[in-house]
């Protein structure tokens, strides 16, 4: 597999179990919203890599990533510890089946993703396409405790500082998050199967269409309700009313 180094820019941590990062862009490197690229360190003279999907827009001169943070984990130990200045090594192939294109034309765009789930929405709603395409685009986020509600603040805005599309986002977006965890949390707290079931997160696949990433859990028993509704998976050869990432579910 092929890979380089990229110097690490800045570090956030969200949490003791979550961050982000930002690297330098290579000047070859290319990408489409919502796609993800293999990234990591190298441990015992070894490439040590994991997917993670780009939160970055594709015209960002950064890369940005989003992780959990596993105590005992091979990567994650280690890599929540890099500081400016510091080296990971980068895939050169972005891939990934979450992408406008696997989509058919619809109304309204569903971006549900649990915890780091939300990562690839963060690059799919900077693109100005994603607004040309759809008249509402909906971040459907849950998490367990309030501090997992990575990047709240600019969503909570609609991107009111983004240089290409806070105008749209400022009609088109809408943030959803759910909290399911928390006894302090007082707004929605359920998780979004039992919103779907139950019918208050209505979802038309006529007009609805949806992309899921997070837990493998959530995606196949969203994936499943979603068949049940009358929606069907897409890829970029064959669009469809719905798409999941199938390398994270296998």
């Amino acid at each position: 597999m092929a890979f380089t180094p990229a110097k690490v820019l800045t570090t956030h941590h969200w949490n003791e179990g979550l961050f982000s990062f930002t690297v330098e862009r290579p000047s070859s490197f290319r990408f489409v919203s919502g796609q993800f690229v293999m990234l990591g360190l190298t441990v015992d003279g070894k490439p040590l890599l994991r997917a993670y999907s780009v939160a970055s827009p594709m015209w960002d001169e950064s890369l940005e990533f989003l992780s959990i943070i596993v105590p005992d984990g091979p990567l994650t130990s280690r890599l929540y510890k890099i500081q400016p200045g510091d080296e990971i090594l980068l895939g050169g192939k972005p891939t990934g089946t979450l992408t406008l294109d696997a989509l058919l034309p619809g109304k309204r765009l569903h971006l549900i993703g649990t915890g780091t789930g939300l990562a690839p929405w963060m690059s799919i709603i900077r693109d100005p396409e994603a607004y040309e395409r759809f008249e509402q685009i909906t971040v459907q986020h849950t998490v367990r405790q309030i501090q997992d509600l990575a990047y709240r603040e600019m969503l909570e805005s609609k991107l009111k500082d983004d240089p290409l599309v806070a105008e749209e986002a400022a009609k088109q977006l809408v943030y959803d998050c759910s909290v399911t965890k928390c006894p302090t949390w007082v707004d929605e707290n359920r998780r979004i199967t039992t919103r779907i079931e139950s019918g208050d997160y209505p979802l038309d696949p006529e007009t609805d269409r949806v992309m899921l990433c997070g837990s493998m859990a959530m995606i196949k028993e969203t994936g499943a309700l979603l068949e049940s509704l009358g929606f069907v998976e897409g890829a970029q050869s064959k669009p469809g009313t719905y798409v999941l990432e199938r390398a994270f579910v296998g």
